[in-house]
């Protein structure tokens, strides 16, 4: 076996690798960029290595410095991870003429799968069925525009070498293929090296579904069940689970067999992933092979019990697999939440800064439960703009789905973030909306079910009411400290009512409270009485209490007569008041925000990469104005409605804070 691996990544996979090869005893060297300084993946590790400046283009991405630092060390294996080079044909190539291991598949697996226009082409002739497309490469926009009105709106424009949503995108008319095919171009350019282009039918309505497979060096081959990954958001996994809800045993059969078969006609070794695209009647259509790990695959390992990483590295040492098909047993359930650096309420943007608080829940591995969380990130940390804006993949298995989307509930509930915009509210939302319950959804559920982006969830009035009884009591016990605090001074304490009124969502919950040693009976006007139990004390952040006997957690923060509640994909300014303050409350004048209808703000931090138009300019509803790219994703901003520029602040290279004014218009 290996003595020490170098890891060519960063971030949550990078430390994912890093604990596998400390349990297989395996010593791992850390590469990181000026960025990445003090990264947590570095810390983990047990030597480190600096590659160069920030931009992936000029530090992780870069060959001839991955391989001085395999050489400054002494590395005999090297894990990729996913992205930068995991489907780079040429560094591996570079590390067989070195003489160091690949934990990966072989060159020409990467060479034929890797790349999505070549291995469509196998798929084809090999008589998979497969999406219909143009698998030539592409010269320029203008004929981007002619091949897609061929094949027939909507289609998808797609990197070759792409991976993880970079490079893609859905255009629907000339002018989204035209500005798709650019935009696609150069996102490729700056994330893979690679800025070839490929254009396919986009198939409305579909499920993406992928199999997991498995190969060793001597000729064998496993599928290890299915992954339903259809939450997508700009072509981007949101959330995934294994198994897919919809699958029945006979075509998940047909699937993995096809996958495995299509992987050993390839040469393939190592882990990797064949993705499909699936109609409502369970057809299936070859998309693509990812010759590397998955991001998802946590969910494969938790239902499995296979960790993947290790079936890497034994079989890039030469091992031969120990398990067969029949060996795969697919037990209970598993989600993953991938938690992003991005706003849900600025229509998802990149954001960018210091972690000052980050808490996710306690890691668990019981008999009927798991939680696990993949992460790279550590309170204090900085989320930088130039990488990929996941930071933790938040895991939970359970014997059924219901009860494992359960366990994320509270899971999502319990993680604390702060600095940063996170996507945690919209998580939350997802698990508590019918249509994913159900398991009845397809990849575009997210656009379907927000199509006008997320604002938050209004909570039914039963989980107002519960929230309600919760700060009500937890008032009391705030008001009963600060009573105490006021007491030594003045040798006498203030007495805390039992008359309350808690505003909060629009609602008003008048309230009368009984308290004892271990609690409060919380009792409301129509005569409902719910118990609060908890150990809460004023100043924590995290609420785990118990309302009406069930559990509740709330992220809390303390305003003015109340406090700032989360739970459940909910913001709420929960209002404490006595009735006396009650009214008063009502007489209070309503702040109102600035006017900013006539500006063009930046909505994330991030670089002007072009400035579409000038001062004096005549702009039209939906036309571009600039470009902006943050985390390696290039951003179109476009205009709101019919304007002239009258004012330009920023130009091509400038970077940009959140609600930085771009432009001004009248």
């Amino acid at each position: 076996m290996f003595d020490k691996i170098l890891i060519a990544n960063r971030g949550e996979i990078a430390c994912r690798v890093i604990k596998t090869a400390r349990k297989m005893g395996i010593k791992t060297v850390a590469i990181y960029s000026d960025a990445d300084k003090h990264a947590l993946h570095v810390e983990m590790a047990d030597e480190s290595v600096h590659i160069g400046p920030p931009p992936a283009n000029q530090s992780y991405i870069v060959i001839d410095k991955v391989m001085d630092a395999i050489r400054q060390t002494g590395a005999q294996a090297v894990h990729p991870g996913y992205g930068f080079l995991s489907e780079n044909s040429k560094f591996a190539e570079a590390l067989e003429a070195e003489g160091v291991a690949f934990v990966g598949p072989p060159k020409k697996a990467i060479e034929a799968m890797g790349d999505k226009i070549t291995s469509k082409k196998i798929a084809q002739e090999a008589g998979v069925s497969t999406v219909p497309g143009y698998m030539g490469l592409i010269e320029d926009a203008e004929e981007a525009v002619k091949i897609s009105q061929q094949i027939g709106y909507p289609v998808m424009i797609k990197a070759s070498a792409g991976g993880g949503g970079k490079g893609m995108r859905i255009a629907w008319n000339d002018t989204e293929a035209r500005e798709g095919f650019e935009s696609s171009k150069n996102e490729a350019a700056n994330s893979f090296g690679d800025d070839r282009i490929f254009i396919e039918k986009f198939v409305t309505q579909p499920r993406h579904i992928e199999i997991q497979v498995l190969c060793d060096a001597h000729g064998n081959g496993i599928y290890l069940g299915e992954r339903e990954c259809s939450i997508q958001r700009r072509n981007q996994k949101v959330i995934e689970e294994a198994p897919s809800p919809f699958l029945d045993e006979a075509t998940r059969k047909a699937m993995g067999e096809q996958a495995v078969a299509l992987a050993k006609a390839v040469g393939y070794t190592s882990a990797g992933t064949v993705e499909f695209i699936v109609d409502g009647a369970k057809n299936f259509y070859f998309l693509e092979m990812n010759t590397r790990l998955q991001v998802e695959h946590p969910v494969t390992e938790l239902i499995t019990g296979v960790d993947l990483v290790e079936q890497m590295i034994r079989v890039a040492n030469g091992e031969p697999l120990t398990m067969t098909q029949d060996d795969v047993k697919l037990n209970g359930w598993a989600m993953e939440s991938r938690l992003y650096a991005e706003d849900p309420y600025r229509n998802f943007l990149p954001s960018i800064g210091r972690l000052t608080r980050y808490r996710p829940p306690a890691e668990i591995a019981e008999e009927g439960r798991a939680v696990r969380n993949d992460t790279g990130v550590y309170e204090g940390g900085e989320i930088s703009m130039y990488y990929d804006p996941m930071i933790a993949k938040l895991c939970t298995w359970a014997p059924t789905r219901l009860e494992a989307i359960e366990e994320m509930r509270v899971a999502l509930d319990s993680f604390e973030v702060e600095g940063i915009g996170h996507n945690l509210p919209f998580l939350s939302a997802v698990m508590d909306h019918p249509k994913f319950v159900s398991g009845d959804m397809t990849t575009a559920f997210i656009a379907e079910e927000y199509p006008e982006g997320f604002a938050g969830v209004d909570l039914p009035e039963a989980d107002l009411q519960r929230i309600a009884a919760a700060c009500a009591a937890m008032n009391r016990v705030a008001e009963i400290r600060r009573t105490r605090i006021s007491g030594t001074m003045d040798n006498h304490e203030r007495k805390v009512g039992d008359d309350w009124v808690v505003r909060l969502g629009g609602a008003e919950f008048v309230v009368n409270i009984a308290a004892d040693p271990k609690g409060s009976d919380v009792t409301f006007a129509d005569g409902t009485t719910l118990r609060v139990e908890s150990d809460w004390t004023p100043g924590d952040q995290l609420a785990t209490l118990s309302v009406g006997g069930s559990p509740l957690v709330l992220k809390t923060g303390k305003i003015t007569n109340g406090f700032r509640i989360r739970s459940r994909g909910a913001d709420l300014k929960v209002h404490v008041y006595s009735p006396r303050q009650a009214e008063l409350a009502l007489l209070m004048p309503e702040k109102l925000p600035p006017d900013t209808s006539k500006m063009l703000l930046c909505p994330m931090p991030g670089v002007v990469v072009k400035m579409n138009v000038a001062v004096g300019d005549e702009v039209q509803e939906g036309q571009a104005l600039c470009t902006i790219e943050a985390m390696k994703m290039e951003n179109i901003l476009r205009a709101e409605k019919k304007a002239t520029v009258t004012k330009i602040n920023a130009g091509a290279g400038d970077s940009l804070a959140v609600d930085e004014v771009i432009m001004e218009f009248e």
